[in-house]
């Protein structure tokens, strides 16, 4: 799996995972139970994880959405 984004806006994440599921990408959210342990409020960045064969065509698909991806 590969890491696509990580952020601690669950906007972003929401919109991105839209984004995919809409093109048949299945992704996957991690970290999303970490808020428990910090007391909820919303300290630790969630991650959006794709499989490795679909990470170039994710990656396409949220710069052309205007999401700010990491530079890999």
């Amino acid at each position: 799996m590969k890491e696509l984004l990580r952020t601690n806006d669950p906007t972003i994440i929401a919109f991105a995972t839209a984004l995919l599921r809409g093109e048949d990408i299945d992704c996957f959210e991690m970290d999303v139970h970490m808020s428990v342990l910090e007391g909820s409020i919303g300290i630790m960045p969630r991650r959006l994880m794709v499989a490795d064969r679909d990470a170039f065509q994710a990656r396409a698909i949220l710069r052309e959405n205007d999401i700010e991806l990491p530079e890999r």
